[in-house]
């Protein structure tokens, strides 16, 4: 992000100036802006500039139909002051909710704009400022707008669009909590390594597709099709879709993936698995989406589950390296977020990993799982 590193150190020369109008003009002349509306964006970032006489700031900033057209760069709110220009990063993983207009907002009706006060100005415990711009678009850009509509739906109207609360039973409970005996003890098995040995399998047939689709920049799109050439048995159709990519990705052929909560199921006698397929742009500063937290206590409170991901690390020219390993793993699991603002009446919300941690473990891999902090953090999912 280069562009925007530099539009930081841009806005922070212009301090004190306090004429939205003149320094609308010297960003705009210095990266050369495309205006749409009142948004001004190129191809590495989108800006709405307002001023306030002091920090309170509660303007109207955009609807948020306009924001869903640039809610896959950074979106930043420049707020001049006559002492400082600040920088909040707007895209929707970042709004509390719709204020404007927006008693009609569905997630087939998206209507409604946002104000400054909307702007969450805290994430997970890190200031939204200029400082901390990239570290959190991390946590957005595994999300995108679709699952923070859903969210923003229910905190703006109390319409829960979709789902409903896993009921924990007593029965439940101990079976969720028993679930780290149960992944530790496949770690320990050969069926862990007949599975590792299987994903790999499939990765390696189609690694030159896997690469390719890898340079997708659209996040969502590049995850969907790599878990589709890693988990379909049609080679014939995989191998036409890949053929197929361009920039204009929308004209990409269909292709079926499922929304469960993990991509590919396999069961060895006893033990039925779930593993999640997540790619690692090793090179990109991201934080990939764990899992929907009602989904993981749902299927871990059945006999014999066990959830692991497969990540498969890749950097600007080869597959680095690909990892299996346990939910439970420790290094893991004290880098898994729950993204709180998510929770609501009928869902326990989502959580995030860490993206600095999967390289850390793509390079040197480890299974070991902590049994005591694991059923600690189960408690407390299944407590939220």
């Amino acid at each position: 992000m280069k562009k925007l590193k530099k539009l930081l150190l841009s806005l922070k020369k212009l301090d004190g100036n306090g004429n939205k109008d003149q320094i609308i003009k010297t960003i705009c002349s210095e990266f050369n802006l495309v205006k749409d509306g009142s948004v001004f964006y190129c191809d590495e970032f989108s800006c709405r500039f307002s001023y306030s006489s002091s920090n309170s700031f509660s303007n109207t900033v955009l609807s948020l139909s306009r924001l869903q057209k640039f809610d896959d760069i950074p979106f930043l709110v420049i707020l001049v002051t006559p002492d400082e220009n600040k920088v909040f990063l707007a895209n929707t993983t970042f709004l509390s909710k719709i204020s404007h207009s927006s008693h009609a907002l569905t997630m087939n009706n998206i209507r409604g704009s946002f104000n400054g006060s909307d702007i969450i100005k805290s994430y997970q415990g890190i200031a939204n400022n200029r400082e901390n711009l990239e570290e959190l678009y991390a946590f957005h850009n595994e999300v995108g707008f679709g699952e923070n509509l859903a969210r923003l739906v229910e905190a703006t109207n109390n319409i829960s669009p979709s789902g409903s609360k896993f009921d924990v039973t007593d029965k439940a409970r101990d079976l969720i909590l028993n679930s780290v005996k149960r992944a530790k003890e496949f770690n320990e098995s050969a069926d862990f390594w007949e599975l590792k040995n299987d994903l790999d399998q499939r990765v390696e047939k189609f690694r030159s597709q896997i690469l390719i689709a890898s340079h997708i920049e659209n996040v969502n799109l590049r995850g969907r099709l790599i878990e589709y050439l890693v988990t379909e048995e049609d080679d014939e159709t995989k191998a036409s879709i890949v053929s197929e990519i361009h920039e204009e990705y929308d004209r990409l052929p269909k292709f079926k993936t499922a929304n469960e909560l993990g991509d590919y199921q396999r069961r060895f006698n006893t033990v039925i698995t779930e593993t999640d397929i997540k790619t690692k742009i090793v090179i990109l500063n991201s934080n990939p989406k764990a899992y929907n937290v009602d989904k993981m206590l749902q299927f871990l409170s059945k006999e014999g589950t066990v959830l692991l991901f497969y990540f498969i690390g890749i950097d600007a020219e080869k597959i680095v390296n690909t990892l299996l390993i346990s939910v439970f793993q420790k290094d893991l699991l004290n880098d898994t977020t729950q993204l709180m603002h998510w929770s609501g009446r009928n869902s326990r919300g989502a959580t995030q990993f860490i993206g600095k941690t999967i390289d850390g473990l793509l390079k040197e891999p480890n299974h070991e799982i902590d049994e005591e902090s694991s059923r600690v953090f189960l408690q407390g999912l299944i407590d939220s």
